[in-house]
């Protein structure tokens, strides 16, 4: 879970450290509830000291996620991958840290913690202190480290031989200022997770801008194109997609035998489960 998609989707406003943790735990929360596969969730800087980081932890285990990063920015934090980053001495950094692993170990010991470093892309920044403070985290009990926006291909090669752990790579594509890079370099180097956090944003909002576009000229004729687009991706009617024929399983399971009389004779796609 992206925290500029988030941002972007749910308040409207870039990453500029407008949304708050509440509504990042509450779309996390959503997203995990309906997939079936561990979710990696941003948590931005943890949204305050590190006392605040121990809610912050918590309130994210409740939600029910695989994984979290929590990154050492001031606030208001920013994109990883724009100007204008500043990060918080780096003992404070441990100390969050420390105090987020105390409550995974407490309270969910298979829950990913993931140490994130904006260093490298501070005005007086360095890798030198990005891998410092990767090794830090690591040490003060994250699982994975993640030092974010390395320039180029040397960087990335230099950050898999000395940070001392898992690493992840944050694959921003042309938003960001790291290399589009093969996978198979990534897995040699020593990356161990790769993220694409942004991808389903953009594509997204290029197709939405692409589809809307047409509207101006021939809405009908643009609506067909819309309808004939999805109805050839292999993901069912909107309805069977959003999860209709679950719901119509639990009518039938649960509720009364009449309360299926509603369906005779109704008009409206057909709910039935496959």
């Amino acid at each position: 879970m992206t925290g500029y998609g988030t941002s972007l989707s749910k308040i409207g406003y870039p990453d500029t450290g407008f949304i708050t943790m509440p509504e990042m735990i509450d779309n996390a929360a959503t997203i995990q509830e309906r997939i079936d596969v561990p979710l990696i969730a941003d948590a931005d800087n943890g949204y305050g000291n590190a006392t605040n980081v121990i809610r912050t932890v918590r309130e994210y285990i409740n939600a029910g996620v695989g994984a979290i990063n929590i990154e050492d920015q001031t606030f208001p934090k920013r994109c990883g991958h724009t100007k204008g980053r500043q990060v918080i001495p780096r003992e404070e950094a441990v100390g969050k840290i420390e105090a987020a692993a105390d409550v995974r170990d407490d309270r969910a010991d298979d829950f990913v913690l993931i140490a994130r470093t904006d260093a490298r892309g501070t005005g007086d920044g360095s890798l030198d202190e990005a891998i410092g403070r990767a090794n830090d985290f690591l040490e003060a009990g994250a699982d994975v480290a993640f030092v974010e926006g390395p320039t180029d291909e040397s960087e990335l090669e230099r950050i898999g031989r000395e940070v001392s752990g898992p690493l992840v790579y944050n694959f921003v594509g042309d938003l960001g200022s790291s290399p589009y890079v093969d996978l198979s370099a990534l897995d040699e180097w020593g990356f161990d997770l790769v993220i694409f956090p942004i991808a389903s944003t953009l594509s997204t909002i290029a197709n939405v801008h692409a589809d809307l576009s047409a509207f101006a000229d021939d809405p009908v004729g643009a609506m067909r194109a819309i309808d004939d687009e999805f109805n050839a991706r292999p993901v069912g009617s909107l309805h069977e997609f959003a999860g209709f024929p679950e719901v119509v399983d639990w009518e039938r399971q649960y509720l009364p035998d009449e309360e299926q009389d509603k369906y005779a004779g109704s008009l409206g796609d057909d709910p039935e489960s496959e």
